[in-house]
This record gives C-alpha cells, structure tokens and sequence, in this order.
C-alpha cells in the first residue's frame, strides 16, 4: 500500500497486458462454474426425476439467481465475441478495450461477491448451493487478474476522457454492427435528434399523446412494416434491424420508440398463426400504418398469469360476442384492431382453453375515446411511459367477427401469443438500451456543464466512474440484445437469450436513469430537468413484456429441462 494513501489502481497502467486472451481464458471456468450450479440447483427442485414447479417456487431465490448467473456468463461471451469481431477488422481501439476490461473486470467481481439482481437482492453463490470447492475454479489466473486490473478508477476516467473526445460518435465504442444497419442507425438518430428530442419531455409533463404527425413521418420511414415481408407490404428486414429503430427512436424518447411494438406484436402473431386470407388482409394494412393495432392480453386480477384469464368469447351464428374486462392496454383509443385475447372453452380454466382474436374497432378522440358499441374505457394516469397512455377496457357483448378469429381455429391463443415473445421481448430490450443511452447523454451533457467548486463536475471521479459505468453496461446489454436477435434472424430458438437480453437491458436502464439523476443533484428531482422524465420511463422496463420476476423464473425452467 503507498504512503501516501491513495488508491494503488491510480497509478496501475490502465488496460491489462493481453486483454482478449485473459478474457477468452476467463470464460471457461465461468461456464464450468455455471454447469455445476446448474446441476446443484437441479437436485434442489427435481423430484422423482422431474424439475418440480412446486420445488422451483420454493427455492426461487436459487433458481433465479441461477437465471442471472447464466446472464452474466452469456453477456461475457458475447462481449468477447463482439472484441474479436472488432479487432478482425482492426477497430478494437482503445474506447473498445476499456469497455472491455471494465466489463469483464466488473462482472467476474460481482459473480465472485455477489450479482446485483436489484437494489436489495444480491445472489452469492451460495445461495445456488455452490460451496467454496465448487467456486474454487474462480481462481484462475486469467479472471484473478482481470478482477484486481479490469474495473480500476483509472480505466474509469480514460474511458470519460475518450468519450468527451468522442462526443459527436452515435455510441460509446464501435457497435460492432455492419454498415447497413449502422446507416439506419444514423437515420433513425438524425429523426430523433430533430422530430423527438426537443419535443418528448413537453408531451410527457402534459400527459399528451404522440402528435399523429410522427407516427405519419415513422409510418412513411417504413418503421411499422420494418420486419414484415416485402410480399404484403413490408420491408423485410433483420430483427437486428429492428433493434437499431427501437433503440435510437427511444433514445429520443421512449414512446416513440414503442410505436412500432404493437405492429410487431401483432404482424408475428398474423405471420405465424394466420390464414393467407388473414395475412394478406392485415399485414399490408399494418406495414403501412393504415391500420395501427394494440395489444389486449392482461387482465385485472390476472397479470402474468395469462393461462386464468376470464375474458369470454362466445360463439353467436359465425361470429363472436366478448365481454369480460382488460387492464394495461397501451394505445388503445387511436388504434384500428385489437389482438384480443379472450376465452372460446368456458369449461377450461387454464391456458387450453384461449383463442386469439383480431378485433376491429373504431379510433377514438378525447371528447369519445371508445366510440365502438359494447366497449367502454379509462384511462390509468401512470409515471412515465406516457406518450401512448394506458387504458382499463370493458367488453359488454362486444362484436367479432368469426373470420377474424386467428388462425380459424379456436384453443390455439396462448400458443399463438408464445410465439410472439421473442421478438417482443428483443424489442423491449433494444428500447431500455435507448432509455439507457439517453440517461447517459443527459447526465454526460449536465456532467460537462456544471461547475461545483471550482470545476466541472465530470472532474470529480465518483461522477466520471457513473458515466463511465453507464456507458460500459449499455455496451454489455446491446451485445446480449444484438445477440438474440441474430439468433432470432438465423430461425434459431432465443426465448432464453431474448429473456436474458430484456432481463439485463431493464436493470441496466434503470440503474443508468436512477445514477444520471443523482449527478444531476436536486436538480434531478424538479420536473423540468429531462433526467426526471428519464427515470420514470426506465421504471417500466422491468416490469411490462414480463417482469424481471417472471424473465428470471422462463430463463431458469430451460436452464433446468
């Protein structure tokens, strides 16, 4: 220890020696650590040689913690990857290593001490039945080193340094992306910057919805018909692509950036369980906004329990009449068609008995939000995520028609919906990097700008350290997103990457909102600073397309078999 006092990391060089061999070197004994806590937590909740819902829900610290652990192996691969990547095409510079070394540095630490899965639950390995013998492997040479030299306050402040060098990059570090999707990225940006930005923190103070304006400028930017086939209207593009558009577009504002989810939801749910007759009506109608959809699956009393919902659908001559009650449905007055999730089976309690409908209504407007006979609604006043509001509806024998009864067949709704979450939940994971990011460029902007004793707040490390964590963990969750897109693009299953990526994203946006908020001061707390509108956006996050909670409890049950 010096003399003087100070921290030995100070004057340690900034970047280990040989940094994607010590990370390449670091990731087997994770994934030998993650197979054994995978087997410990197995023979917790296996019973007569099945996995145990009943033992899984008892032990749900372990399986879920087990879920995170896996994240964090799973995000520390795929930083690997994407360092390799970057440096086949010599773009692994300096900003790039450091958001490496941060990042393995940082999260081999919290694997080893203890993985923040929110501000009050912290997993020790433990607590997955892991003994000190089975962590032993942790003692590697190469995750030794990058834990004592990876996260040091001097690769910190280099990091600030570049990125205040840099501030006119659209990201802190090359994306690893190629150029194509990096074009869209500079377009959606531009958009942002000029039609999103300098208009979101009003429409949120006033509780307004996004002016129709917008959504006619995206629907004309091909960003509702993104991912839909070129054959009914749409522009054919990569997941990965969609993930670039979510996440600029919510960059500007989180809203905006959500437009286009509902189209996406319900074009996956036509494409995969449609008629041709159904897919040819509705996708060319969705691909150009003509026709905009909301998503009607929660119920009151029912949350992530989709399987119990009571919404009734029964069958009158060939068509149907609904009545029951729907809660959280975002968008629900300016939109055109609802995926209406409702029950066919009245003797089934459970998720065999659903069917998916795409019911027509008519638009709204604030003085008749509900115009549509057999359907009344209000609306819930919420934090944040307001630019499309939220909505509690009632159906009162409500009026379907028997052809828009998805896929014609009834009992397959849950199936249906399934299907969908994958995209939804890459989507949403790609909208917390952009609530993410904006956290960053708001707190960086006002770091820069205020002065407190005699200079910039920036200057001061505990500042500087926030901004350069932020930066380091969005790097982290884009990676794990960009992932499962990749995955999904590929036609390969990623329910578990997807889960990961939107598990990770949430609490990365959440804690990038929650720490731009604290550089900003008191000042943070007054509505008029962006910051404050920031934080009660990235709330959402964790909780809507599955709650961390639930992410955690899908990731674990495959895990497990």
């Amino acid at each position: 220890m010096p003399h003087d006092g100070q921290d030995p990391t100070l004057h340690a060089p900034v970047l280990p020696e040989n940094l994607l061999t010590l990370t390449g070197a670091a990731l087997d004994p994770v994934l030998s650590l993650l197979d054994t806590a995978v087997a410990r937590v197995r023979d917790l909740v296996t019973e007569d040689g099945r996995v145990s819902g009943g033992l899984v829900e008892m032990h749900q610290t372990a399986a879920h913690g087990l879920a995170w652990l896996a994240t964090y192996a799973r995000a520390l691969q795929q930083m690997h990857a994407w360092a390799l990547g970057l440096q086949s095409f010599g773009r692994f510079r300096e900003t790039e290593q450091l958001i490496l070394s941060i990042a393995f540095g940082e999260y081999l630490s919290q694997i080893t001490g203890g993985i923040q899965m929110n501000q009050g639950e912290i997993l020790r390995l433990r607590d997955l039945g892991l003994s000190d013998e089975d962590s032993h492997m942790l003692r590697a040479p190469a995750i030794t080193t990058l834990m004592q030299c990876g996260n040091t306050q001097a690769a910190r402040s280099r990091l600030v340094e570049l990125m205040q060098e840099h501030s006119a990059d659209v990201t802190v570090g090359a994306s690893g992306l190629d150029e194509e999707l990096e074009m869209i990225r500079d377009q959606f940006r531009r958009y942002a910057v000029e039609k999103v930005e300098p208009f979101a923190h009003d429409w949120h103070l006033k509780d307004e919805l996004i002016p129709v304006e917008v959504i006619d400028e995206l629907a004309e930017m091909g960003v509702f018909g993104l991912t839909i086939p070129e054959e009914y209207g749409g522009f054919g593009l990569s997941k990965a692509s969609m993930c670039v558009v979510s996440e600029e577009l919510s960059r500007g504002y989180i809203g905006v950036g959500s437009l286009g989810t509902r189209s996406e939801i319900a074009a996956e749910l036509i494409l995969a369980g449609g008629t041709d007759e159904q897919k040819s009506k509705w996708l060319p109608r969705l691909a150009s906004a003509e026709t905009l959809p909301t998503a009607v699956f929660t119920e009151p009393n029912t949350g992530s329990d989709l399987g119990s919902l009571r919404t009734r659908a029964v069958k009158e001559g060939e068509d149907y009449r609904v009545t029951g009650n729907k809660t959280w449905i975002t968008h629900a007055t300016r939109t055109q068609v609802m995926t209406l999730l409702a029950r066919t089976d009245p003797d089934t309690t459970d998720y065999r008995g659903l069917s998916m409908f795409l019911a027509e209504k008519t638009p709204g407007d604030e003085a008749d939000p509900f115009p549509t006979e057999g359907m009344t609604g209000g609306e819930i006043e919420v934090l944040g995520y307001r630019g499309m509001k939220e909505y509690e509806l009632a159906f009162d024998n409500f009026h379907v028609k028997g052809e828009n009864l998805l896929g014609g067949e009834e009992g397959k709704g849950f199936k249906q919906l399934m299907e969908t979450f994958e995209s939804a939940r890459i989507q949403t994971a790609a909208r917390a990097i952009g609530v993410a990011q904006s956290a960053l460029d708001i707190a960086m902007q006002y770091a820069q700008d205020r002065r407190q004793f005699g200079k910039s707040l920036i200057e001061f490390p505990r500042v500087s350290g926030k901004l350069a964590m932020m930066a380091v963990e969005i790097m982290i969750a884009r990676q794990l997103t960009y992932f499962s897109a990749f995955e999904k693009d590929e036609g390969r299953r990623c329910d578990v990457e997807a889960g990961m990526a939107k598990l990770l994203g949430a609490r990365v946006a959440w804690a990038a909102a929650d720490n731009g908020l604290q550089i900003h001061g008191g000042n943070g707390f007054a509505l008029e600073y962006k910051i404050s509108r920031v934080l009660c956006d990235a709330r959402i996050l964790n909780i809507f397309e599955g709650a961390a909670e639930i992410q955690a409890q899908v990731i674990a049950r495959r895990l497990l078999g």
